[in-house]
């Protein structure tokens, strides 16, 4: 083999070497992408698990923890594609019933009021931080699959599209001030 024959399998390496790392990392984020989505899924459902205790366990007034409690339920029986939706109306939902004025310090003076207070606060900023997460590793996914390469080379393969998860996360304020 003469001198550019040398280069040209060099190059070859190299470039094959450079297709395969980009697929290797592209697995990777495609796994960690799963991972953040399962994450955000178990977050999601402890959030609506809290507000159905709370809007069953009659430390509210009768309208909120209906108002909770049918919202709670929506957030954790919607199929895939309305979920965004349930869980923006969960979060309207504990905003509605928890921002009263008043209710605040009325839960926390009631038996476990407090405790479950707690939990959701706690169970809010682990949502806010798994979705945060999840729309991360959704944006990096999307930037790798955009470039040229994993395109032209179809690296992605039969993966779906990552879509970030849009829904509105704001906690009521009584908690807001607490977390």
């Amino acid at each position: 083999m003469n001198g550019w024959g040398w280069w040209l399998l060099v190059a070859l390496v190299l470039l094959a070497w450079s297709v395969w790392w980009t697929a290797l990392r592209l697995d990777r984020l495609h796994a960690r992408l799963d991972g953040s989505r399962a994450a955000l899924d178990a977050q999601l459902v402890r959030r609506s698990a809290v507000a159905l205790e709370i809007g069953t366990s009659g430390l509210l007034d009768p309208a909120s923890s209906v108002l909770l409690a049918e919202a709670a339920h929506e957030a954790r029986e919607a199929d895939p594609v309305d979920r965004e939706l349930a869980e923006s109306n969960l979060s309207r939902a504990l905003r509605a019933a928890l921002d009263e004025p008043g209710q605040r310090a009325e839960l926390d003076r009631a038996l476990g009021g407090s405790e479950l207070l707690a939990d959701l606060g706690a169970a809010s900023r682990r949502v806010i931080m798994a979705r945060r997460f999840h729309n991360d590793a959704v944006r990096a996914t999307q930037g790798l699959r955009r470039t040229r390469r994993v395109r032209y080379l179809r690296l992605a393969g039969r993966a779906p599209r990552p879509e970030p998860f849009e829904m509105d996360d704001e906690p009521p304020e009584s908690l807001a001030r607490a977390l």
